[in-house]
């Protein structure tokens, strides 16, 4: 388990590409920064859908959000412009393949990551599917902040708030719906 622990410390340090790759300053979002804020949302999700009676299973869906990017330890923060040249195909095995190295660190434990890690990446149930929304949700959380202490140029992040589709349904689709209005009516009028 130590040896999983200290693997998974870099997370704290590598840095989410797209703001490199934009231009931002070196430590403006770490991976581990982002997947703290995806379990946040997550778990405000999960605790809005509870509110109007539906449940899910909170468990899975905070280890999801934990775990979900775990591979990037390996190798990195793979921007969403590697997969134009590596294809998805390529990208999905190297973080599948680095994810398993992890977790088999872990053998009490390992099968259960496993099964939630091919869970969110394959969306087969409504905890995938939510915490797939909580990442891109606090994605476009970062973003607005950016752009609200002067960042520019990030406008085509804001595609996926008016573009996406998480396959949810009745409430979890309505929540998730209205948080992007919110997000996008939150943007200044003017961003550039």
């Amino acid at each position: 388990m130590l040896q999983t622990l200290i693997e998974l410390q870099r997370l704290k340090n590598i840095d989410r590409t797209g703001w490199t790759l934009r231009g931002l300053a070196p430590r403006t979002e770490s991976v581990a920064a982002h997947s703290f804020g995806v379990a946040v949302t997550a778990m405000m999700l999960i605790d809005e859908l509870a509110a109007q009676g539906i449940e899910t299973n909170r468990e899975r869906v905070l280890r999801m959000a934990l775990l979900h990017d775990w591979a990037e330890a390996r190798i990195g923060d793979m921007p969403r412009t590697a997969t134009h040249y590596f294809g998805a195909g390529h990208r999905r095995r190297a973080e599948t393949a680095a994810f398993a190295d992890i977790v088999g660190q872990v053998p009490a434990a390992e099968a259960l990551y496993r099964e939630l890690f091919l869970e969110y990446e394959q969306r087969t149930s409504l905890e995938a599917r939510l915490v797939k929304a909580a990442d891109v949700i606090d994605l476009l959380v970062e973003v607005l902040a950016l752009e609200g202490a002067g960042a520019r140029g990030l406008d085509e992040f804001w595609d996926v708030a008016r573009e996406g589709d998480f396959q949810l349904e009745g409430a979890a689709n309505e929540i998730v719906n209205d948080l992007l209005k919110a997000l996008l009516n939150a943007r200044p009028l003017d961003p550039r």
